[in-house]
């Protein structure tokens, strides 16, 4: 997406796009024995651009839902992790209960939306194009709570202003499965694919990009809990 450290964003020096998600397309692109051609894609046009074949993959914090993989195939699993709430400290919200009647904000097109309604059926859910804008609403008052992933809500915590500290409820309001998006009529390149991708895992290669992205030498420092798998739909 180029817009999600540290799975896709523009290195300030290089201004290239780099992260996690750009690794796996490397692997993946070098196992297959392709060019690799990055095209930056919105949160709410991924399984479109992919079903209309402007692009051959999607790798871009797409996470595994019933609803989608009716429409496209997904790879065994390269990430996972629980999503959650950021929240206003000065809010005083500790605990999901607490914001079943509040105002959501989500990224629109993501799966944190129905996973909101389905978890808190009271709140009112609003969407933004992408997570620096739900993040502005938090610190704008426009919301009283993003839903994210966890990763991406650490860094936002750290990016706030020191005036108007953000906390993150520890309750995730749900977990979920990154995979590599396909298109259903392609099964020859899920298993391609596939076959990148345990063997990045195998070689160590799967581990050693968590380590770098968000590992404990990054800025991140959380422990690899998860191993390239098939996703348990």
């Amino acid at each position: 997406m180029g817009t999600a450290p540290p799975f896709s964003f523009q290195d300030p020096k290089t201004r290239e796009i780099v992260g996690y998600d750009v690794d796996f397309c490397k692997g993946i692109a070098n196992a297959l024995k392709v060019k690799l051609q990055i095209k930056l894609i919105a949160v709410d046009a991924r399984v479109p651009e992919l079903l209309q074949g402007r692009v051959d993959v999607v790798a871009a914090n797409l996470g595994y839902t019933a609803q989608r993989a009716q429409q496209i195939d997904f790879s065994d699993a390269y990430f996972a992790g629980p999503s959650k709430l950021l929240v206003r400290k000065d809010a005083n919200l500790t605990s999901l209960s607490q914001m079943d009647t509040k105002r959501i904000a989500v990224v629109k097109g993501s799966t944190a939306e129905p996973a909101v309604r389905k978890l808190l059926p009271q709140a009112s859910i609003v969407s933004y194009p992408d997570p620096t804008s739900g993040f502005l609403s938090i610190m704008q008052h426009k919301a009283d709570g993003l839903c994210a992933s966890e990763l991406a809500l650490i860094r936002m915590q750290r990016q706030a202003d020191a005036a108007a500290p953000l906390a993150i409820i520890d309750r995730p309001v749900y977990s979920e499965q990154w995979g590599i998006g396909i298109r259903k009529n392609e099964p020859a390149l899920r298993e391609a694919i596939n076959h990148a991708l345990e063997a990045m895992e195998s070689s160590g290669e799967a581990a050693a990009t968590f380590d770098r992205w968000l590992g404990a030498g990054s800025e991140y420092k959380i422990r690899r809990d998860f191993k390239v798998a098939v996703i348990q739909g």
